[in-house]
């Protein structure tokens, strides 16, 4: 029995020099998976969106993902499939991802981003920092491993930026980087309505969309939709999907910005 034990240990000592020499073990290096497009949909959820605003907003983005002529522009790409990652954003330190990379092919994985984004709770009530929301969008895309034929950060917001890194700075170190940036640019008639900084913050002179035409957007086709209020956001949602996916060119109302 002694003996046999002795045998053990010195076997077992033999196969631990053989494999020593052998090195560590050799790791097949896995291609990153190809996508048409990688995209960050960054949602302002700053305090000027009550929540009955954050609401439209947040089943808007969910009913458009899911929409059938979405999936139909996901299935006529080249590698039909996208990856999209939801986030939330709204002061210098407030960015969350809501929804983690997820690749889309189909309907089936267009329900299950909207079904994760809807049972998510509101991540912040913050002021509004958009350059800080387009540098967190740059980090996740430069994490994401996914061998994108384009790489885009879409904003949706409802405010100039009045905290964090100037915007412009944000935005010209994303297209150094080969990224473009769209903006969905919404008119705000509450904040509006009640005067003050308030409505200053969300319809600056020349308007909201065309602040983010001067200092938001930017790239290859880059282009801000404009709306109305909170109501159309699932519509124009749909259409700035669309066009992403596509990289098609914005129909007339439009404002297109490639730098």
């Amino acid at each position: 029995m002694r003996l046999a034990r002795v045998w053990l240990a010195v076997s077992a000592a033999a196969i631990a020099l053989v494999v020593g020499a052998m090195g560590p073990p050799v790791r097949t290096a896995r291609a990153a998976q190809a996508v048409d497009v990688a995209l960050v949909l960054a949602a302002d959820v700053s305090r000027s969106i009550n929540d009955g605003e954050f609401a439209l907003q947040r089943r808007g983005y969910a009913a458009a993902i899911a929409n059938p002529r979405v999936i139909e522009a996901i299935g006529a790409g080249p590698h039909s499939a996208i990856a999209v990652n939801f986030v939330e954003w709204a002061g210098d330190s407030e960015q969350k991802t809501v929804v983690d990379w997820m690749v889309i092919h189909n309907a089936d994985d267009a329900r299950k981003f909207a079904a994760a984004l809807l049972e998510a709770p509101r991540s912040y009530v913050g002021r509004t920092a958009i350059g800080s929301a387009i540098d967190f969008s740059m980090g996740l895309l430069g994490e994401s491993g996914f061998d994108a034929e384009r790489r885009v950060i879409d904003v949706s917001g409802d405010g100039t930026s009045n905290q964090g890194r100037p915007v412009t700075e944000a935005r010209d170190a994303a297209l150094d980087a080969g990224v473009t940036i769209n903006g969905l640019a919404i008119f705000n008639k509450t904040a509006a309505e009640q005067g003050g900084y308030l409505a200053r913050h969300t319809n600056p002179p020349g308007g909201l969309a065309q602040y983010y035409h001067d200092n938001v957007i930017g790239g290859p086709g880059s282009f801000v939709l404009p709306i109305d209020d909170f109501n159309s956001f699932e519509q124009a949602m749909v259409r700035k999907l669309i066009t992403e996916i596509a990289a098609a060119t914005p129909r007339e109302g439009d404002q297109r910005g490639a730098m």
